[in-house]
C-alpha cells in the first residue's frame, strides 16, 4: 500500500495492559484504558551494526575470502562476537559438533536475569558459504543481533523474559549447528524457550520487507513496528524450512523473524510498494562472491534492525496479558478514501460462556496517514454499535490503541466486526489488526 508521505508517521509504542479495567455506562465508550508500557526500544546505530559488518569482512578477506564451517574464518568470526559479548557482560558457552569432517561452533550468550522458565532467545547463523564472505547472507542478522544485545547491555535491561541469543555454525549445511543445538536441550529446557526470532539475511540490496508467520503474536509484532514507519510487509515465504527457525519449530517451539529476500525475483508491484528494481533479485550476489561488505542497502539494515530490537524489548518485557479469552483477526482491511462505504473487520467468537463482561477490551492497531478521518466502531453480533473513535487526533498518524467497553447486555458468542470508516478525502491506510478480549 503506497501511503502519503505528506504527513508524518508516527512510531507504534506497543501496549500492555495491566490489571482489570473499570466498568463503563452501558452502550458507551469508556475513556482508553489505562496501560502500562514496556521499555522503550532503543534505535539501533546502523553504523555499529556496519562496523560489525567491516569486520567479518576483514576476516573474510584475510582467511581465504569466506567465513564457512570447518574454514578458519568461521572461527575468527566465533571469536570476534563472542568477545563483543563478553565484555558486555554476557555470560558465553561455545558448543562445539563435528559436520563434514571438520568441528563446528554454535555460540550462545544469556543476558542475567528474566524468568529462567520463560526464554526468548534470537538467532542467527554466523557462517558463508566457500564461494564468498558472506556479509547479506548472514553477516547482516548476525551483525544485527550482535548489537541488539550490546544495546541490551548498555540499557542494563531488566526483562521479564530471560533474554538468549546464538549464532549458528554449518546452516549452509543444512542447518546443522541449530538442528545440533535443539536436538541436543532436554524437554524441560526446550518447554522453557517461549519464542525463538530467526534473522537470515535482512539486508539484501534489492530488499523486499517479509515477515514470518509461523506464530501470530510474533508475526503481530513485527508487523506493528513496520506499520509505525509506513512500510507495508508481505509474509515470508522464499526461505521456509531453509533456515534456523526450523529446527525449533519442529520442536514445538514458537518462532518468527525477518527476511529482506534472497534469489527470488522482486515483482513490480513489490518495486512499487518498496522501491528497488523490479525484475531483479532481491540479492544477485545470494551464495556468490560478491556478497561482500558493497552487498548491503543500509535502509533495509537500518530498519530491521531497530524491528529486532523493537521485538525482543516488548516481547521479552510484555506485561502479561489480563483474564480472558482473545479473539484476533490480523488479516489486511484496505480503508478506501471518502467518500467510500464502511469497511467491516470480523471476528467470529465461539466457546464464550454467557454475556460479554463489562470491561471488554478491544485492542486497534490501524495505518492510516491522517487519523483525524476516522470512524471507529466495534458492532456486536445483534448490531448493537459502540464507537470507539470518532475523528480524534487530528493529523496525527495510525491509530493504535486499548479500548474498553461495557458489552455486558451482549451475548459474546457470534460474530463481532470492527467497522471503519474514512470520512474526509486525501488521506488512506489499512485496518492492520484487532483483538477483542472477554
Amino acid at each position: 500500500m503506497s501511503l502519503s508521505v505528506s504527513r508524518r508517521l508516527a512510531a507504534v509504542t506497543a501496549i500492555a495492559v495491566a490489571g482489570l479495567f473499570a466498568a463503563t455506562a452501558p452502550a458507551a465508550l469508556a475513556s482508553p484504558a489505562s496501560v502500562a508500557a514496556a521499555p522503550t526500544p532503543p534505535d539501533i546505530p546502523v553504523a555499529n551494526v556496519k562496523a560489525h559488518l567491516t569486520q567479518l569482512q576483514s576476516i573474510a578477506t584475510a582467511n581465504g575470502g569466506n567465513r564457512a564451517h570447518g574454514k578458519p574464518g568461521y572461527k575468527a568470526s566465533i571469536d570476534y562476537v563472542k568477545a563483543k559479548l563478553d565484555a558486555a557482560g554476557f555470560t558465553t558457552s561455545l558448543q562445539t559438533f563435528t559436520s563434514s569432517g571438520a568441528t563446528g561452533y554454535n555460540l550462545i550468550a544469556d543476558w542475567p536475569g528474566g524468568d529462567p522458565n520463560s526464554v526468548l532467545m534470537s538467532g542467527s547463523h554466523l557462517d558463508s558459504v566457500n564461494a564468498g564472505p558472506g556479509i547479506n547472507d548472514n553477516g547482516s542478522g548476525s551483525a544485527a543481533i550482535l548489537e541488539t544485545a550490546l544495546a541490551v547491555s548498555r540499557a542494563q535491561l531488566q526483562p521479564t523474559k530471560h533474554l538468549r541469543f546464538g549464532w549458528w555454525g554449518a546452516e549452509e549445511l543444512g542447518m546443522i549447528g541449530s538442528k545440533y543445538y535443539v536436538n541436543n536441550l532436554p524437554a524441560a529446557e526446550k518447554s522453557k524457550i517461549s519464542g525463538y526470532l530467526n534473522f537470515d539475511m535482512i539486508g539484501s540490496p534489492n530488499p523486499g520487507y517479509f515477515v514470518y508467520d509461523d506464530d501470530p503474536t510474533i508475526e503481530q509484532t513485527f508487523k506493528n513496528y513496520y506499520a509505525g514507519i509506513g512500510i507495508a510487509t508481505e509474509i515470508e515465504t522464499e526461505g521456509d524450512g531453509r533456515s534456523d527457525h526450523a529446527p525449533f519449530k519442529s520442536a514445538g517451539i514458537p518462532v518468527g523473524g525477518l527476511f529482506s529476500g534472497a534469489d527470488y525475483t522482486k515483482t513490480a508491484a513489490q518495486a512499487q510498494k518498496w522501491g528497488g528494481t523490479s525484475g531483479q533479485a532481491f540479492d544477485r550476489c545470494y551464495h556468490s562472491s560478491c556478497d561482500t561488505a558493497a552487498n548491503i542497502n543500509d535502509t533495509a539494515l537500518d530498519r530491521s534492525s531497530d524491528a529486532i530490537a523493537y521485538a525482543i524489548w516488548n516481547l521479552g518485557a510484555a506485561t502479561p496479558v489480563p483474564p480472558g479469552q482473545s479473539f484476533e483477526n490480523t488479516a489486511d482491511v484496505n480503508i478506501p478514501d471518502s467518500p467510500a462505504a464502511a469497511v467491516n473487520s470480523p471476528i467470529t467468537v465461539s466457546g464464550v460462556t454467557g454475556n460479554a463482561p463489562a470491561t471488554t477490551k478491544v485492542d486497534v492497531n490501524i495505518v492510516h496517514t491522517y487519523r483525524g478521518d476516522l470512524v471507529v466502531d466495534l458492532v456486536a453480533p445483534d448490531g448493537t454499535v459502540y464507537n470507539l473513535h470518532n475523528r480524534a487526533g487530528g493529523s496525527a498518524d495510525n491509530l493504535v490503541q486499548s479500548y474498553t467497553v461495557n458489552a455486558s447486555s451482549e451475548v459474546a458468542n457470534g460474530v463481532w466486526n470492527l467497522r471503519v470508516k474514512d470520512a474526509a478525502a486525501q488521506d488512506v491506510g489499512y485496518v492492520n489488526s484487532w483483538k477483542i478480549t472477554f
